[in-house]
């Protein structure tokens, strides 16, 4: 019953989402907002916004180990199952920003975290914490990522359209706060019901978070990007992952140390290692064949290195 309520708080959650996107969009659009700034604020946001509140939540009630997994599990999920699975569908070619900027820059944030993440290992403290001193250091870190992105903007960068919907204003005020209140609704079901799902089986709060929290949060991005590789749209599908996986770590994970200080624990710094190896993978493969490309024999080697790290995290439950 907890695991069939956990999985019905992605309904809310999901939906809420969308909703948020849809009348933010909309009333963007008869604000006159350009497309591109639509595209590179509200959207992205939007669709990170399942595990912003997840986060939020988890931090604010003191499940530290189910925020960090969230965000650590859903970018080695981004990276390794939703781009695997785009790349096992057609081919991708990445273009020059994405490859010298914007991949290195996700490393980066993966790299990062584990630094922050180990005083006792590089600093002999007592234990290891992501404390708010490195919560404002992840922010500042996400502030230079925008400002590259308003510098893209302004040079005519980005060409992927954003759709937008057209509500009236009314309506869409009105979707506006139906789709907070969803997002809060599904993030506290999820939440509650993430922690009693660990001590029913005796598990870990991160074995949850790692699997099914932070692949149900990211869904969006997996619509996203699924969609726009069957319509050839290379910049969105790859954009799409590489921009989350960077947003979930300076931003999210940012304000959720903020909040409260997130200690390391369990094996927690093997997840952090995956996901610097899931990015370092992505960066490799681009320099393997013809072009900057994904290959297709690349996309199924990514779904079989998720699958064999979900193997592996999943077995050692008893020891957990």
């Amino acid at each position: 019953m907890d695991l069939l309520l956990l999985l019905l708080g992605f309904i809310p959650l999901l939906y809420g989402a969308t909703l948020l996107v849809d009348s933010a969009t909309s009333l963007a659009g008869k604000l006159n907002i350009p497309n591109i700034v639509i595209g590179l604020t509200i959207v992205a946001f939007g669709t990170s916004s399942p595990e912003l509140i997840v986060n939020l939540l988890s931090a604010a009630s003191g499940n530290t180990e189910l925020a960090l997994g969230n965000i650590v599990g859903s970018n080695i999920f981004n990276t390794l199952v939703i781009l695997g699975l785009c790349v096992v569908i057609v081919p991708v070619a990445v273009k020059s920003n994405t490859v010298w900027i914007e991949i290195p820059l996700c490393l980066l944030a993966a790299v990062s975290l584990l630094v922050l993440a180990n005083d006792a290992l590089i600093d002999g403290a007592a234990f290891s914490v992501i404390s708010r001193n490195d919560g404002l250091i992840l922010l500042l870190f996400f502030l230079i990522f925008m400002g590259y992105n308003v510098n893209m903007m302004l040079r005519g960068s980005f060409s992927d359209e954003v759709s937008v919907k057209d509500y009236k204003v009314i309506s869409a005020v009105l979707l506006l706060f139906i789709g907070f209140a969803l997002l809060f609704v599904g993030g506290r079901i999820i939440v509650i019901y993430a922690v009693r799902l660990a001590e029913s089986f005796g598990i870990a709060e991160r074995i949850i978070a790692l699997t099914i929290v932070s692949a149900g949060t990211s869904l969006p991005e997996l619509a996203t990007s699924v969609i726009a590789a069957r319509k050839n749209s290379f910049d969105l599908a790859v954009g799409n992952i590489v921009g989350s996986n960077i947003f979930n770590v300076f931003f999210i994970l940012g304000i959720s140390a903020l909040l409260t200080p997130i200690p390391l624990q369990g094996n927690a710094n093997l997840d952090l290692l995956v996901n610097i190896l899931a990015s370092l993978l992505l960066f490799i493969f681009l320099f393997t064949g013809k072009g900057r490309q994904l290959e297709r024999w690349e996309g199924l080697l990514f779904l079989a290195a998720y699958l064999a790290y979900l193997s592996y995290i999943t077995g050692i439950f008893t020891s957990l």
